[in-house]
């Protein structure tokens, strides 16, 4: 569940600290005061597109941090394994931040490590769902209509492997297109892929090989001058025998010698011996290491010819492929990549045909499976749905789920079948196209009771209700209000809402308000004790007056909520 939430700068909020516990958490306030911002924020700290233009004005950037308890979410705890994130398994806590400054450049990160927005939105989707007001407009969409039923009765790995089976088949078919259309040119493909996968097997260049002969190269043509100079260096560091000539390290041993035996009077004196000393040490470690390579070390004409032979090889080859030399040994896997995938054509198409047939086979048997998974669901879901519009006073009317075969029996990657809601709003009516029938307000209310149903079947622990509640009246509000507060008992619930009905179901009740002074708008939010709330009670049940008539209403529907 969501544990708290830090937003700094995000348009008129500067700095919000806000604790969320477990049951119905509402969010209430005048229209303005900043009840949906908090809700804006949450999603930009779960990977939501951020805009410049929700940085505060006095501001250089906005930051979000939302902390979350995921340790009864195996999903995501899996993912975050997966993805290499490190988690805090003692106590399940998982930290969301996200910044965005005014260039427009944005940072996520998630139990302070880098994430990229795509990771976010991948830990959002798993933690947390959110449905808004204007859900009842995608609702309209046969493609939302079917993600529903597919969500409901929870096959999603079944809807994928179709959707994988379908791609798989529709490639085969373009393989098979091509081989039919370009048989020739395939054959002659195949020949000259083999001709140069042979010929750059036999050069047999390891990765890596065309810079370690470079290099060898590059030391033995220069062997003879290395060798030369390196002695004449050492003859200059080390002692030669030349009475005429003082070696460096013979120079510097005598010089430490010399200040160690003057008297410790520190200073200049005494950084400069330390100077000696350590330039000392250094240039006996050359005067070894120079000496190793001596000793390692001799001319090799027969070897330098080899390498160069080699190498004027891979140069030629490289040049024939119009790429590096280094990139040889890659260039070999992508031929013989490609040229394995012609050879298992066969040379008749037949190959090919097999794996269409195939194809075939395994999607319509993954589609089969995914269309009885269907039925079964479609009629639980409208069983389901049907009991919720009784408790949203709509008990005449009532939803199934259409499952349309495909034009033609066409293959797609979403099944063999479509998806359709139709709804009777009354008694003895015929069941007809959701966009057909329902008004505004019928509607919302079985978008809600749609809402209800797939909150109650998801796995996703922290359920956001943005103001799903508008357009319906009280009854209709104190039942919504019951079903939230029902669906918190096993999650996290945060809704937002302007009706005094649903509010008063809530466990936790937050004020959004605003204040204003000549130069600065700031927004808060505000947790309010019984009395507190139930004076919002009021307000919400009667505008700014408040009555003790109003009063008295606002503490008895409090009252009521508590015993439900």
């Amino acid at each position: 569940m969501l544990t708290s939430l830090v937003i700094n700068n995000f348009t008129l909020v500067s700095r919000l600290e806000q604790e969320f516990g477990a049951g119905m958490t509402v969010i209430t306030g005048e229209t303005g005061a900043g009840k949906s911002l908090i809700l804006d924020a949450l999603g930009l700290a779960l990977g939501d597109r951020g805009d410049t233009d929700r940085i505060r004005l006095d501001a250089e950037r906005v930051e979000v941090a939302a902390s979350f308890d995921i340790g009864a979410n195996r999903a995501a705890q899996s993912w975050l394994d997966e993805q290499g994130f490190e988690r805090d398994t003692d106590s399940g806590e998982c930290l969301v931040r996200r910044n965005l400054n005014r260039e427009g450049r944005s940072r996520g990160y998630v139990n302070g490590q880098p994430a990229t927005m795509a990771q976010l939105r991948d830990l959002g989707g798993l933690i947390i769902d959110i449905h808004n007001q204007h859900e009842h407009q995608s609702l309209l969409s046969r493609e939302h209509q079917r993600d529903l039923l597919d969500d409901f009765g929870g096959y999603a790995k079944l809807r994928d492997t179709v959707a994988e089976s379908y791609h798989d088949w529709s490639a085969a078919r373009k393989a098979r297109d091509h081989w039919r259309n370009n048989s020739g040119e395939i054959s002659e493909r195949r020949d000259l892929l083999s001709f140069q996968t042979q010929e750059l097997e036999q050069l047999g260049l390891a990765e890596g090989e065309i810079e370690t002969l470079e290099k060898e190269q590059l030391l033995l043509s220069n062997a003879e001058s290395i060798l030369r100079n390196c002695q004449l260096v050492l003859q200059l560091c080390d002692d030669s025998g030349d009475s005429e000539a003082l070696p460096a390290l013979s120079a510097l041993n005598k010089a430490c010698t010399m200040l160690e035996a003057l008297p410790q009077v520190g200073g200049a004196i005494e950084e400069a011996g330390k100077l000696l000393d350590s330039a000392r040490i250094q240039v006996a470690e050359a005067v070894t290491e120079i000496q190793q390579h001596l000793n390692s070390s001799e001319l090799d004409p027969e070897r330098l010819a080899q390498i160069e032979e080699r190498l004027s090889l891979a140069y030629q080859l490289a040049r024939k492929h119009k790429i590096k030399a280094e990139e040889l040994p890659a260039h070999l896997r992508a031929l013989g990549k490609e040229l394995a995938q012609l050879e298992t054509t066969g040379a008749d198409g037949e190959d090919i045909e097999e794996q269409v047939r195939h194809s075939e086979t395994q999607y319509l048997k993954a589609a089969e499976k995914l269309s009885k998974s269907r039925n079964k669901a479609a009629k639980a879901f409208a069983t389901a749905v049907n009991g919720q519009l009784k408790d949203l006073a709509m008990g005449g009317a009532s939803i199934e789920v259409g499952l349309n075969t495909n034009e033609g029996n066409r293959y797609s990657p979403n099944g063999l079948e479509s998806v359709e809601f139709l709804v009777s709003t009354n008694p003895g009516q015929a069941h007809r196209a959701l966009a057909k029938v329902a008004s505004g307000g019928e509607l919302s209310r079985i978008s809600l009771a749609i809402q209800v149903v797939a909150a109650e079947n998801s796995s996703i622990p922290v359920l956001v209700f943005d103001e799903v509640d508008v357009g319906v009246g009280g009854a209709t509000a104190s039942v919504i209000g019951k079903l939230l507060c029902k669906l918190g008992q096993s999650g996290q619930i945060l809704c937002i809402s302007h009706q005094a009905q649903v509010a008063s179901y809530a466990q936790h009740h937050l004020l959004a308000c605003k204040s204003q002074t000549d130069k600065v708008t700031e927004s808060e939010l505000v947790l309010l004790d019984e009395t507190a709330r139930a004076r919002e009670i009021a307000r919400m049940l009667g505008g700014e007056e408040l009555t003790p008539a109003t009063l008295s209403h606002a503490q008895e529907m409090l009252k009521a909520s508590q015993s439900f």
